[in-house]
């Protein structure tokens, strides 16, 4: 089984730095309360932790 996660885009890309927001696009974000599920590998981690305080995580076993 490979895990996934779910990740809910809350915050807002107003005012942030231009890395963040490439970071969103990069994840596939395109609006807020969009959710989207990537494969839990450690490039997706390392984009979650860059803009956590903008997006919400679930851990998903399938």
């Amino acid at each position: 089984m490979a895990k996934k996660v779910a990740i809910t885009f809350t915050g807002s890309m107003i005012g942030r730095p231009e890395s963040q927001r490439v970071t969103l696009r990069t994840l596939g974000f395109t609006k807020r309360e969009q959710t989207i599920v990537h494969n839990d590998n450690p490039a997706i981690r390392g984009m979650i932790n860059k803009v956590s305080h903008l997006v919400e995580v679930k851990e998903i076993n399938e």
